[in-house]
């Protein structure tokens, strides 16, 4: 009888659920962009014990803490594969998509893509915004969540890719300036030969 309740009083070692990251690993918070776990602490916030990952984020000199049981709900996420990122930079070789709507209008879908924490969103900005010198300069305004659409995506790039911010900073301008050239002479070669098959339409009716 007393070894079963000695057996009855026995507390079963609790399992501790797998951690979502790790110390060392580098993360994207949709708010904030790409930043590192430096590690997991125990936190007393309103009287409650709380599990946190402590992030910080060396572009904006802050650090984050992000109870472990709401990372996910919160958006904050591993760095995208590769196959993301391919499909990242297959959208900034796209037209950019430009709706006929007020600038107010597409200014807040834009902010809203950003802080998506969704690199291809972020990509979709990026190709839109960017303009080449022989278009119109961008307003202060489109210049703003230009750079900071083009600051998250190569800073996850360069997270992926282990590379510095320069080289992947180069990495996307380029891929945007080549497809943009690609673009232009195919819409000057499409120009051209609608002049003459105009000019042929003309010395027919001759």
């Amino acid at each position: 009888m007393a070894t079963k309740k000695a057996a009855a009083g026995k507390t079963a070692p609790k399992k501790s659920k797998k951690k979502l990251f790790k110390a060392g690993q580098f993360i994207v918070y949709p708010a904030h962009g790409v930043g590192k776990v430096t590690g997991v602490e125990q936190e007393v916030i309103a009287g409650f014990d709380i599990e946190t990952y402590v992030v910080h984020f060396e572009q904006d000199k802050m650090t984050l803490r992000v109870p472990t049981t709401k990372a996910a709900t919160s958006g904050m996420r591993a760095l995208s594969n590769e196959l993301i990122l391919k499909d990242a930079f297959t959208t900034l070789k796209g037209r950019a998509r430009i709706k006929r709507t007020m600038w107010s209008r597409r200014a807040q879908e834009y902010e809203a893509k950003i802080n998506s924490g969704d690199l291809i969103l972020v990509a979709e900005v990026v190709r839109d915004l960017h303009r080449t010198d022989a278009q119109p300069e961008q307003s202060y305004s489109e210049r703003q969540l230009y750079e900071r659409a083009t600051d998250r995506m190569v800073r996850e790039v360069a997270a992926i890719k282990k590379t510095d911010r320069g080289a992947a900073l180069e990495d996307v301008l380029e891929t945007l300036t080549k497809a943009r050239t690609r673009q232009a002479a195919k819409a000057a070669k499409e120009a051209e030969v609608a002049a003459e098959n105009d000019e042929g339409g003309e010395t027919a009716a001759a």
